[in-house]
Order: structure tokens, then sequence, then C-alpha cells
């Protein structure tokens, strides 16, 4: 059988479980919209790699393609805007808004 590695960028966010609003994280691969989470960072990423390789392995399984991420392509930044719509500002209170 053929094997490859297949590495994807995963984004780990702080987060609260819903329900009981415990601190936690959850993992994400962008690439295969794939998420999973855990208490800590080291499970959300345990948690997100077990359920990419169930996703990958059930493209295989249907002859589908695979996706690949490629993020020597990509180019990663932020943004920043205000709404009415929400009270807080993009800005630290240590800098001017001008």
């Amino acid at each position: 059988m053929k094997t490859k590695v297949l590495n994807y960028r995963i984004i780990v966010s702080p987060d609260k479980q819903t329900g009981t609003g415990k601190p936690g994280f959850t993992a994400l691969c962008p690439t295969l919209g794939v998420a999973d989470d855990g208490d800590s960072i080291e499970e959300a990423l345990a948690n997100v790699r077990g359920a990419i390789k169930t996703y990958v392995d059930s493209l295989v399984e249907d002859k589908q393609a695979v996706p690949i991420d490629e993020p020597e392509h990509d180019i990663v930044t932020t943004t920043c805007f205000q709404t009415s719509r929400w009270s807080q500002n993009c800005y630290s209170s240590s800098q001017s808004t001008g």
C-alpha cells in the first residue's frame, strides 16, 4: 500500500465549551474545513489530527480528490474595521485611534 505524508495548517484559538462555558481550544484545518476542540492546545491538536485522518481516509476510500495545503502560495494577514453594531474597536487602549 502506497503512503504519502500530507502537511496541513492548523489554526488554534482559545474558545469556551458550549453549555459549560469552560475554557478550552478549537483547532481548525481551513484547507479541509475540519475542526475539533480540547481542554488544552495539545488535546485540540491531537483531536483535529484524528479528524483530519478520518476525513482524508474517507476521501481516499470514496476515490475523491484530497485537497492539498500549499501555504507557500498564501498571504496570511489580518484586517481591522469598525462597526457601529459592536462597541469595541480594533485598537488596544495604548494605541491612538487618530
